[in-house]
């Protein structure tokens, strides 16, 4: 009894950051489910299957949705980012 007191307050924080689960897919592909739910036609039943597969094949490799989100933006924009030119910098200026 007094073990399970003991670790009974610590375990909510460790569990805190991980993402919400629905049927082993990340929550937000839970809003194609509510959109099939709310409009049932064929062609919210195949968007609902295509956001399903996405978010899955998102999570088979390692990517949450934000990270996913930065992927690729960062494949958008690509490697070379060039640096501010000289005049743009903002320069210190002593107003005292």
């Amino acid at each position: 009894m007094s073990d399970q007191i003991e670790t009974e307050g610590d375990w909510h924080w460790r569990n805190s950051m991980k993402t919400v689960k629905f049927f082993g897919l990340d929550a937000r592909a839970a809003s194609a489910f509510f959109m099939v739910m709310l409009h049932i036609r064929l062609w919210t039943i195949y968007l609902c299957v295509v956001i399903v597969t996405i978010f899955h094949i998102m999570s088979r490799r390692g990517y949450t949705f934000p990270s996913a989100l930065r992927a690729l933006r960062s494949w958008v924009v690509g490697d070379d980012r060039p640096a501010w030119m000289y005049i743009r910098k903002n320069k210190l200026v002593d107003y005292g």
